[in-house]
């Protein structure tokens, strides 16, 4: 049996961990000097509760250990898997996969690191599509394979409350204020993809986006704190009314990536399926 893991900067949502057997492996996220394990000590609601009354928290995330990653890979070993599959952010972002590595070389186990090549969602559609691939019968290198190929064909789409967030990272250029810009994340650089007065047409844009960017669709719709939540619902109603999306799943903006875009935000990753 082969395992996979991931991290929890992927996004995941918990629909697709426990249908494919996934392990998640937390980072840490510190919110005014407080640390919190993603997923486990903090959620996306208790996260975005902190900016409740105009806070503004100072934010920070840190990556998992290898000795998080080697406890994720033992408690796969305990399940019978005798090879595993693990799945991460970009080196080039982050040093999360370098720590996965660090663990890997302890196992007992074959564990085949892939460096998805992307961030956020991104990472979690490449987990899906090697998780689906598994399911099917792929080997282990047949599986990573599939996640290692699969960057270059996701797209993305979305719209943020705080712009602030963005802007101060220095990963977004050409926004003013009071408009409603639809933006996507390409090449680790954020780009303004159109322009909108209300969030009715923002979602109509996003939707366009998502639809047009391939045959047979999977997406992914995700929201950030309560607020945006009926904007995914029309998102995720629009996309699911066109005959090239196959399959929709739904997630959460949380915490290690929320704290770069802060609260208000709402979108979709899309990419080719099987």
């Amino acid at each position: 049996m082969i395992g996979i893991c991931t991290d929890s900067s992927s996004q995941l949502p918990a629909e697709l961990a426990v249908a494919y057997g996934i392990e998640v492996v937390p980072l840490t996220v510190t919110v005014d000097d407080v640390d919190y394990l993603e997923g486990v000590d903090l959620d996306a609601d208790g996260f975005y509760a902190m900016y409740a009354g105009g806070h503004a928290p100072t934010v920070d995330t840190s990556q998992p250990s290898p000795g998080q990653f080697a406890a994720a890979y033992e408690d796969l070993i305990a399940r019978g898997c005798t090879s595993i599959l693990s799945v991460h952010i970009s080196a080039a972002f982050s040093g999360t996969l370098n720590a996965a590595r660090l663990a890997a070389h302890s196992m007992p186990v074959p564990v085949r690191l892939v460096d998805s090549g992307t961030a956020s969602f991104g990472v979690s559609c490449c987990v899906w599509a090697a998780a689906e691939a598994l399911a099917n019968g792929a080997t282990l290198d047949e599986a990573a394979q599939v996640a290692e190929r699969l960057a270059p064909t996701i797209g993305n789409v979305f719209v943020v409350g705080a712009l602030d967030h963005l802007a101060a990272g220095g990963r977004a250029a050409g926004l003013e204020d009071g408009d409603l810009p639809v933006l996507a994340l390409r090449d680790g650089n954020v780009e303004v993809i159109s322009r909108h007065t209300n969030a009715v047409d923002a979602v109509s844009a996003m939707a366009v986006c998502a639809i047009e960017w391939g045959q047979q669709l999977w997406v992914a719709v995700g929201h950030s704190d309560a607020a945006t939540e009926p904007l995914a619902d029309a998102l995720h109603a629009a996309v699911s009314e066109s005959a090239n999306v196959l399959r929709v799943v739904r997630y959460r903006v949380g915490p290690s990536v929320g704290a770069h875009t802060g609260p208000g935000t709402a979108g979709c990753f899309m990419f080719p399926g099987r």
